[in-house]
C-alpha cells in the first residue's frame, strides 16, 4: 500500500513537471526525489524497491527526451540536404501510411480504379536523358523570358523554373503550325513545395509562336491538390477539398487527356477535371511555373519531369480486331528493373477489363526495350518485365492459362533509338492474341 501510494505521488510530481524541461534537469529533479524520499525510510529494503522505481521511471523520461531529440535531428537534417524539401526521389502512388506521415495526400482512390489511357502514338518525349546540368532543356524553348535549366534532383534529372513565371514550350519542328491531334494525351511529373505559390500552369498554344487571339481560354492551373480553368471546369484530390499549403514536398503525376472537344485532368490516381466541351481546339502547347511564386528563394524549387505528349488511342478491343495484338507504350518501368509505375495501372486496368468482358481471348505478353545498354542485359530485362505485367493481371482475377509471357530485348524495334521519341516507342509491351 505505501508502495503504491508513494509511485503515484511521484507519478504527480512528474506532470507537473514544466513540459520543456531539459533532460538533465528532469533527472536532477528525480534523483533530489528519491533521496528525499529515502531519507525519510527506516525500511531498506522498502528503499531499495522505490529507487529501483525511480529509476525505471527517470530511464524512461530519458528516453523519451532521447526520441525527441533524434527525430529534431533527422528533421532538421532532411531540410538541410541540399537546401531542398524533403524526400527528393519520391515519385507519385505512395502508400496512404507513407503518404500521411510525409504530408503528402492519402491515396483515397486507388490505381486500380484508374482509368487514363495515354495515346499509342509518342509525339514528344523528354525524360531528361542525357542532359547536362546548368544548361538550357535541348528539348525545349522559353518562352517570354525567364530562366530555366538542366538540374539534379536527388538522383533525378529534372527540368529547373529558376525564376518566377518562366515558361517553356516543347520544340516542335514546324512551330507554328497546329502540333496538337484532335485527340492526344500529355504526362509530366511535377513537384510541389509547402509554398503559397507553388503551382504550375498548363497553355495550350504556344506563347512563342502561336496567337492567344485563336485560342480563348484560361490556363489550366495545377497545385498540389487541385487543378482548374477558371469559369470552364476544377476539382480536387480527394479528401483535400481546399487549395491550402501542404506539409511536405512531394512530386505529382499529372496526366491530361483531350478527345475532340473534352478534356479530363489526373493529378496521380484521381481524375479531377471532366470538362465535356472545352470550346477551343488546342494547338500547342506551354508550360509555366506561377509568375507570383517565391520560386529563386533559398530551398523553394519548382521541377517537372518526365514529359511525353501522345497521339490519343483508338479502343484497345478495335485495335487487337484491327492488328491482332495491342501495343502499349503507355506501360512504364522503373529505371533498368521490372517494378511497374504506378501511372501505369490506366492501361493495365483496360486490359484486365478488355479479357473480363471477352473470356475468349488469350495473350501471350511480350517485353520490348531499346537498344541502350547490353544486349543480354535488355533480354533479361523484357523478360522480367513481361512477365510483371502478366503477374499483375493474374491478381487482377485474369486466369494464368489465359496468358503467357516472354521477351524480345532490343531485337523488334518499332522505331529508331536514335531519338527520344524513338526510344520510348522501342520500350513497350505489346498483348498478341493467341
Amino acid at each position: 500500500m505505501k508502495h503504491s501510494m508513494l509511485f503515484t505521488l511521484v507519478a504527480s510530481l512528474l506532470f507537473l513537471l514544466p513540459q520543456e524541461a531539459s533532460p538533465q534537469k528532469v533527472r536532477v529533479n528525480v534523483k533530489e526525489k528519491v533521496v528525499e524520499e529515502t531519507d525519510n525510510r527506516a525500511n531498506r529494503k522498502t528503499d531499495e524497491v522505490i529507487d529501483a522505481g525511480f529509476d525505471k521511471i527517470e530511464e524512461g523520461i530519458g528516453n523519451i527526451f532521447k526520441k525527441k531529440e533524434k527525430k529534431a535531428k533527422e528533421d532538421s537534417s532532411q531540410k538541410e540536404a541540399g537546401e531542398e524539401s524533403a524526400d527528393p526521389g519520391n515519385t507519385s502512388g505512395r502508400n496512404p501510411t507513407e503518404a500521411k506521415e510525409s504530408g503528402q495526400p492519402q491515396l483515397t482512390f486507388k490505381w486500380n480504379r484508374y482509368d487514363f489511357v495515354p495515346g499509342e502514338k509518342i509525339i514528344f518525349e523528354d525524360n531528361q536523358e542525357g542532359e547536362e546540368n546548368g544548361e538550357f532543356p535541348s528539348r525545349w524553348d522559353l518562352a517570354g523570358g525567364g530562366n530555366v535549366e538542366n538540374a539534379s534532383f536527388g538522383d533525378q534529372n529534372v527540368i529547373h523554373f529558376r525564376e518566377a513565371g518562366s515558361c517553356i514550350i516543347p520544340f516542335f519542328r514546324e512551330t507554328a503550325k497546329d502540333n496538337l491531334p484532335d485527340l492526344f494525351t500529355v504526362e509530366f511529373d511535377c513537384w510541389f513545395e509547402p509554398d503559397e505559390y507553388c503551382q504550375y500552369y498548363v497553355d495550350f498554344w504556344d506563347h512563342k509562336n502561336q496567337s492567344e487571339s485563336t485560342i480563348s481560354i484560361d490556363p489550366l492551373i495545377i497545385n498540389a491538390n487541385h487543378a482548374g480553368i477558371n469559369d470552364v471546369g476544377e476539382g480536387y484530390y480527394p479528401g483535400y477539398e481546399e487549395k491550402g499549403e501542404i506539409t511536405s514536398g512531394y512530386w505529382r503525376h499529372v496526366a491530361i487527356s483531350f478527345n475532340t472537344r473534352a478534356l479530363k485532368v489526373y493529378l496521380d490516381d484521381a481524375r479531377v477535371v471532366n470538362v465535356p466541351n472545352l470550346g477551343i481546339n488546342p494547338e500547342g502547347l506551354t508550360i509555366c511555373c506561377d509568375p507570383m511564386n517565391t520560386v529563386g528563394s533559398q530551398g523553394n524549387n519548382r521541377f517537372i519531369k518526365n514529359i511525353r505528349i501522345a497521339e490519343g488511342a483508338v479502343r484497345l478491343y478495335d485495335k487487337l480486331m484491327q492488328d491482332g495484338k495491342i501495343v502499349a507504350s503507355g506501360i512504364r518501368f522503373d529505371v533498368n528493373k521490372a517494378t511497374i509505375k504506378p501511372e501505369s495501372m490506366g492501361v493495365i486496368n483496360e486490359i484486365a477489363k478488355l479479357m473480363k468482358d471477352h473470356p475468349e481471348i488469350s495473350f501471350s505478353v511480350e517485353g520490348h526495350t531499346d537498344s541502350d545498354g547490353e544486349e543480354a542485359f535488355n533480354q533479361d530485362l523484357s523478360e522480367r518485365r513481361a512477365k510483371a505485367v502478366a503477374d499483375q493481371l493474374a491478381k487482377m482475377g485474369i486466369n494464368n492459362s489465359r496468358m503467357t509471357s516472354r521477351g524480345w530485348g532490343e531485337s523488334k524495334p518499332s522505331g529508331p533509338n536514335n531519338t527520344s521519341e524513338g526510344k520510348a516507342a522501342n520500350r513497350r509491351v505489346e498483348f498478341v492474341k493467341r
